[in-house]
């Protein structure tokens, strides 16, 4: 059977760096109970490293240390041995918090403020000036498609729209890493697609992404290396073509051939359609793949998390559709000014205004413009009419009939 060549989105080349964001050495952390007594090692001695650009993964079971290893990332929890680092420094350090973006599994946002006040309040918090804050908000909001929410409360979101707009609040500061703890969780398959997008786009800005999703499909189109946790241990690590591939085993992949060419032995078979066929080491699925590995890690270790997935849930899995848009970078939107909506224009027809004899006005006021009467005060003179107006009765004058009459007449009114 014929195999399509075409890499996935997830396979292609991406500018290597040589910049450590993210180092963990001999990590470890143990909770204890009221009396100081060890209750759970929830991360046991991990190693590993994240590059500049990377798309890295955290996969495990529930309970296994994945959480707990972000917490201690981002400064939450103290390590009990063992070193973290984050861009060279402490996680700790305020500088280098600055440079994180953060969504939680759960959206904790203040439901009583709209998207662009949440966005407002986090962009404050970064103190972002009030030029940059405003054109931001505006972009993101645009982008996780909240355009028609924006008057509505964040506590009247489902949980897909919280995590757009946690999506959105982990963006406002235009960070250099990312970390992402079930972006896709109650998103609708239109929004994995463009969650998956964007975080491709983030790596091409040379921003470095760390996943953690039990969505196995999701991250095997995305992730550049991922490590699986069990019982606060990695068990496995490296890129997906290593971890995916079978080496003991050789897969021949060609043209369509008629039945009987593909009954011939591998020799005949080059003789007949020549360079095209390959030699290559097939891989499996990454879902299989992981229960395979927790399975065996089952079997010689114990977990202070849950015991009871033995089979997992059906995972919706993205199409193998051509990306269309490959070289557009979603984030390109943040840094390009938006355009202010042209302001509506009414299709009602205005009734047109009375014709007015200009000709006759212009007489009157330049040879028959009555004097004004030397015992007039200024609250006995009569208010010019506005050009246009609706014919109306001029109120009777004092001693300046002749002209009334005149101005009567010319407006429509009644002598």
């Amino acid at each position: 059977m014929a195999t399509s060549a075409v890499p996935l989105p997830s396979q292609a080349a991406r500018p290597a760096s040589a910049e450590v964001v993210i180092q963990a050495a001999g990590l470890t952390k143990i909770f204890k109970d009221f009396w100081g007594r060890p209750k759970a090692r929830a991360v046991d001695n991990v190693d590993f490293e994240v590059r500049r650009g990377e798309v890295f993964g955290l996969l495990g079971p529930n309970g296994s240390g994945k959480s707990t290893t972000i917490k201690m990332l981002l400064g939450l929890l103290y390590p009990t041995k063992g070193q973290i680092s984050v861009f060279g420094a402490s996680p700790r350090d305020v500088k280098t918090k600055a440079r994180i973006g953060y969504l939680p599994e759960e959206s904790y946002l203040y439901k009583y403020l709209n998207p662009g006040e949440t966005l407002d309040f986090f962009g404050n918090l970064f103190a972002l000036e009030s030029g940059d804050r405003k054109q931001r908000i505006e972009q993101l909001i645009e982008m996780v498609g909240l355009n028609q929410a924006r008057t509505r409360t964040v506590g009247e979101f489902s949980k897909g729209m919280q995590r757009r707009i946690g999506l959105a609040q982990a963006l406002i500061n235009d960070p250099d890493l990312v970390i992402l703890d079930e972006p896709t969780a109650g998103l609708d398959p239109i929004g994995c697609r463009e969650i998956k997008d964007l975080i491709r786009a983030l790596a091409r800005r040379g921003k470095t992404v760390i996943l953690s999703s039990h969505l196995l499909a999701d991250v095997e189109d995305v992730c550049d290396r991922v490590v699986i946790y069990y019982g606060g241990r990695i068990q496995a690590q490296g890129t997906l073509k290593q971890l995916l591939a079978t080496p003991d085993e050789v897969r021949i992949t060609s043209p369509v051939l008629s039945r009987e060419t593909t009954e011939k032995v591998l020799a005949i078979l080059r003789n007949e359609v020549g360079d095209t066929v390959r030699l290559e080491n097939p891989t499996q699925n990454l879902e299989n793949y992981f229960l395979g590995v927790v399975e065996r890690a089952r079997a010689q270790a114990q977990t202070s998390g849950a015991t009871s997935g033995n089979q997992v849930a059906a995972f919706i899995r993205g199409t193998a559709e051509t990306e269309s848009r490959r070289d557009a970078d979603l984030l390109d939107r943040l840094s390009r000014p938006t355009a202010p909506a042209a302001p509506a224009v009414s299709s009602t027809p205005v009734p047109a205004a009375p014709a007015v004899n200009l000709s006759k006005l212009e007489s009157l006021t330049k040879h028959e413009a009555p004097a004004e009467s030397p015992t007039a005060t200024p609250a006995q003179s009569t208010p010019s009419a506005p050009v246009g107006a609706a014919p109306v009765e001029a109120p009777k004058p004092v001693d300046l009939s002749k002209a009334n009459e005149k101005l009567s007449g010319l407006l429509g009114g009644k002598k």
